[in-house]
């Protein structure tokens, strides 16, 4: 989608000429933060703006005002604004208009959330239906009004100044203005106790700090009794504020509902199902489940347990409609309490079974699932089991309302509509003509949301035989790819801390490397000697399929005497024969940073040369076994962009595409070898093999220009290598540094790693390795 701001322009210019200097800038400032289709309808509302004939200040502030908005709640909430602007442009002036879409960032930046965002509009088109006058001076106090007021309480305030002072207008301006007694009692009145938009940040880092990964937080509109907060979408959604309760502060209760619904998410494997289950043992079922999370939680981090305590409810006499909810708090108090009795020896012998089964049950939601119905039973024998409405009012005020649990299982977590980060760059490939001739921005910069892409070369018309691309083009990079890194200091994994880029890598004439293969003609042969013992001999016969390559004889001729004897034959009639492949994917992972480019001693080579002579025979060698492999390599300027260059995947030849970029391969940069490591395994991980191996050629320890302390990228990629231990990658490393003992065997173990004390030799060692390794 193309948005073109000529097809614009002239409307808006001719509405307001002031823009004529600045709409240009407005436009491209939009384009920045706005995907093509909301930058269409940004562009399409501020031409609905020209039709009011409101004067040309209320398009300047919709053109000014609007990307912010966009910014905080999002790009659909654009048509929004603009329905609302147009259904009061017929109720109010355009000076009204103006003071709407000046606020409106703010209004944006307190609510956060979309849905709320558009609850506002809506209180404003009724407020302006019914008292049209208090719409300016409410304007004017607005940031007050938000500081304080939640959007249900900001609805309830505005409905008593509209109704009380329907006919009064002068005090109905007073009111609106915070200017009364009135108005101030109501606003106090109202005010609630924390606001999630003030607490939002800490409750972030809170749950951070606990399991190192990021939550997504929603405000949700608390304006109707019996509101519990809820996972949906992959967001905690969170009551927009709170009062304390039982001597607790609402920030201490926004931490109790983070910590429970995250303990949700974090241990719950698999969700359950509500087949043939009435609404109240689903009820009884999640309240079991609740307890099982805390455990885990409180397993984890003890300290939580004594917030859970103390928001438990202790409800007096008189409060609940039926007596079983008295019994159900002190249920849910002993289920997180251990030692605690409720009095009932029956269910306090249900409350010692979760207690003495759930450490073996700690990520099981079936053992929530058959405690529940037991409870459940207990309390159907004794005609005790109170309505859904009634169950729904025990008062746990930090807990969800347990939808996540039974809609596990539907749960997409790759694709969250609750948090949609900007769209990305989109790269289209094109035809010539429509490349001459369509291209929009000549001078687009990396931030362009929309490039062509062209297959073949373009040159100018003043053809000197170079090409646009060698004069001014730049090679494509990847989406990043975010990795967490271990810090040792604190002994926890720092979430999404290195990125990734996947650059194209330079080539060069594949001439070389078929030099390099001719020169080393020797130890081609060595190494050929060892890959024919490698190499898997025979062929397996396969039989009894149902779609095999040929007819199994002896099958055949038992089904045809199954079929006389008046039985039914078996009619897996064929076999297939199948050669015998070595079950492995290997990925050479090569150090490409500064220090590569140093000759060796006693050679005229460097390492990189060398690196790239040993990285053609092992390709050479590895081709003639026949598994499938992959030569990567990395380099790192800080943690936010460690760069990596694949020169050959998995199932490509060593043709003459990956001969050149074998030998266009360039030194630069630094060492960070954890998140390389990962990003690597990301690719093996994608492999079927069952066995994978990842080999690390360098020729240094890691290093990295943002980080000074010399433990902490070692320690990272040793904890790298155990991540990949754990998901089934051997890791080993092949080192050019003479004096790596003091270090690599720390990283990756006694028994995986060599070190090569004359470099010159890689070619030949690294072959003889790879051999010895995969035997």
């Amino acid at each position: 989608m193309k948005v073109d701001l000529d097809d614009y322009a002239a409307d808006l210019i001719k509405s307001a000429p002031e823009l004529e200097e600045t709409l240009d800038g407005l436009f491209h400032e939009a384009a920045r933060m706005m995907s093509p289709a909301g930058l269409k309808d940004y562009m399409d509302g501020a031409k609905a703006m020209t039709s009011l004939g409101k004067g040309p200040r209320l398009l300047i502030s919709y053109l000014d005002e609007m990307p912010q908005v966009a910014k905080e709640c999002g790009e659909d909430v654009i048509r929004d604004v603009v329905g609302a602007v147009l259904k009061l442009a017929s109720m109010v002036s355009g000076e009204i208009l103006v003071l709407m879409l000046d606020t409106l960032p703010g209004a944006a930046n307190r609510f956060g959330d979309p849905e709320l965002l558009r609850g506002y509009l809506a209180l404003l088109h009724r407020l302006a239906a019914r008292a049209p006058r208090g719409l300016r001076p409410m304007f004017g106090v607005l940031e007050e009004l938000l500081a304080k007021l939640t959007l249900s309480g900001l609805r309830r305030w505005v409905d008593f100044g509209a109704e009380a002072y329907r006919r009064d207008l002068p005090k109905q301006a007073d009111y609106f203005g915070l200017v009364s007694e009135d108005s101030r009692a109501v606003l106090k009145q109202e005010r609630r106790g924390t606001l999630f938009i003030d607490s939002q940040r800490r409750l972030n880092f809170y749950l951070r700090a606990f399991w190192a990964r990021d939550f997504f937080l929603r405000p949700s509109a608390a304006d109707f009794e019996g509101f519990r907060p809820f996972i949906e979408d992959g967001a905690l959604h969170l009551p927009d504020a709170v009062d304390g309760i039982n001597g607790a502060s609402g920030l201490d209760l926004y931490r109790a509902m983070c910590a429970h619904m995250a303990a949700h998410i974090v241990y719950s494997d698999h969700g359950l199902g509500q087949e043939a289950l009435n609404p109240a043992q689903i009820f009884l079922i999640g309240m079991i489940e609740d307890a099982r999370v805390e455990y885990c939680a409180t397993q984890a981090f003890p300290g939580l347990r004594a917030m859970f305590d103390r928001l438990m409810p202790d409800t007096p006499q008189g409060q609940y409609e039926h007596e079983t909810m008295y019994l159900l708090e002190k249920v849910a108090r002993a289920l997180n309490t251990p030692g605690t009795r409720t009095g009932d020896l029956e269910i306090d012998n249900l409350v010692e079974t979760f207690h003495g089964e759930i450490a073996d049950n700690a990520r099981e939601t079936m053992f929530s699932w058959s405690l529940g119905v037991e409870l459940y039973n207990l309390l159907a024998q004794r005609r005790a089991v109170p309505s859904l409405r009634i169950l729904e009012s025990l008062k746990i005020p930090y807990r969800d309302d347990n939808r996540f649990i039974w809609s596990l299982s539907d749960y997409d977590w790759s694709n969250q509509n609750a948090y949609q980060p900007a769209q990305g760059q989109v790269r289209k490939r094109v035809g010539l003509m429509e490349f001459v001739n369509e291209v929009d921005v000549e001078t687009a910069g990396d931030d362009a949301q929309e490039v062509w892409v062209l297959s073949s070369e373009l040159f100018p018309y003043e053809d000197e035989g170079v090409s646009y691309n060698e004069m001014e083009g730049k090679a494509p990079i990847s989406d990043p790819f975010h990795y967490g890194e271990w810090d040792y200091k604190v002994q926890l994994m720092r979430p999404s801390w290195s990125t990734v880029y996947e650059h194209r890598p330079p080539m060069g004439d594949p001439d070389e490397i078929d030099t390099i293969l001719t020169a080393h003609r020797g130890i081609r042969h060595r190494i050929k000697q060892i890959v024919d013992r490698l190499r898997p001999q025979g062929i397996s016969r396969q039989r009894r399929l149902e779609d095999g390559d040929e007819l199994d004889i002896n099958a055949a001729v038992d089904a045809m005497v199954m079929q006389r004897i008046g039985m039914q034959p078996d009619m897996r009639i064929t076999m297939r024969n199948v050669i015998n492949r070595r079950d492995l994917a290997v990925c050479i992972l090569l150090d490409l940073s500064e220090s590569t480019n140093e000759t060796v001693r006693g050679s005229d080579k460097t390492v990189l040369e060398l690196t790239r002579e040993a990285s053609a025979l092992v390709a050479s060698a590895i081709e003639g076994i026949g598994d499938p492999f992959a030569i990567h390599g990395f380099s790192s300027d800080g943690r936010h962009d460690v760069q990596y260059q694949r020169f050959k995947d998995f199932e490509q030849k060593l043709d003459s595409e990956v001969k050149g970029r074998l030998a266009g391969m360039k030194g630069g940069l630094s060492t960070r070898m954890g998140a390389a490591m990962r990003h690597a395994a990301h690719h093996l991980s994608l492999r079927p093999e069952a066995h994978k191996l990842l080999l690390i050629v360098t020729d240094g320890e890691p290093a990295d220009i943002d980080e000074r302390d010399p433990q902490y990228l070692r320690m990272d990629a040793k904890k790298a290598v155990a991540e990949l231990q754990q998901i089934g990658i051997n890791s080993y490393c092949l080192t050019l540094d003479p004096e790596a003992d003091a270090y690599v065997s720390r990283i990756f173990g006694t028994n995986n790693y060599t070190v090569i004390d004359q470099v010159e030799r890689l070619p030949e060692k690294l072959p003889t390795l790879f051999a010895q390794l995969t035997k």
